[in-house]
């Protein structure tokens, strides 16, 4: 069994990855990660013992996050993009459903 098919046996949003492993998994710092954190593209759950964890969710955004900033994409722009794009995401998918949903009230009259 590898590593990728123990991630895909675990919940999108378990926060299962310390800050260390989080960091090797994406191939980057801590400190980034913490950056993004600061920035607030992520907000890492705290273990009982106030250490970071993150999710395979949050390590997806992360890894976007990383790849703005390796094409040279001031950390703040990256995070900001991203939002940006998550928001642009889920107002397509409202609108889709809107738009279905009235295509099926049409047709059921």
């Amino acid at each position: 069994m590898t590593a990728d098919d123990n991630l895909g046996r675990l919940d999108d949003d378990y926060p299962a990855y310390t800050t260390g492993r989080a960091a090797e998994i994406l191939n980057t710092t801590q400190g980034f990660l913490r950056a993004i954190g600061e920035a607030r593209l992520i907000t890492p759950l705290r273990s009982a013992g106030g250490h970071r964890r993150y999710s395979r969710y949050q390590l997806r955004i992360a890894a976007r996050a990383r790849e703005l900033v390796d094409r040279g994409t001031p950390i703040e722009a990256a995070c900001r993009i991203i939002i940006l794009e998550d928001q642009l995401e889920e107002a397509q998918r409202i609108n889709a459903e809107h738009h279905h949903t009235r295509e099926t009230r049409s047709t059921d009259r």
